[in-house]
């Protein structure tokens, strides 16, 4: 009986249409038009498999390189070595004048 109430508040917000900010950004065609088609996805798999289709292999393999330059470039030292021994001798912690 408890969760009668709770059911209701529940059940209550599936009367109501789209709020207005939602309906607003679905186009008229797509909300009062006809579903788009289903189709069968075996002839859409064998275009994806044919041999007509280029290799993305060559693509793929310079863009591989790239990034590996890119990242190369960024392990690179930031520091030069007279900044690294500078910064590695710390900070002087003496008393404030």
């Amino acid at each position: 009986m408890r969760a009668l109430p709770l059911l209701l508040c529940l059940a209550l917000p599936s009367c109501t249409g789209l709020p207005a900010a939602v309906a607003g950004r679905i186009p008229e065609a797509e909300r009062v038009g006809a579903p788009p088609p289903l189709v069968p996805l075996g002839p859409l798999l064998s275009q994806a498999d044919a041999p007509g289709t280029p290799d993305p292999g060559p693509a793929l393999s310079g863009r591989a390189a790239a990034l590996n330059a890119r990242a190369a470039a960024l392990r690179r030292p930031v520091l030069s070595p007279a900044e690294a021994r500078r910064l590695s001798g710390g900070v002087e912690t003496g008393p404030l004048s």
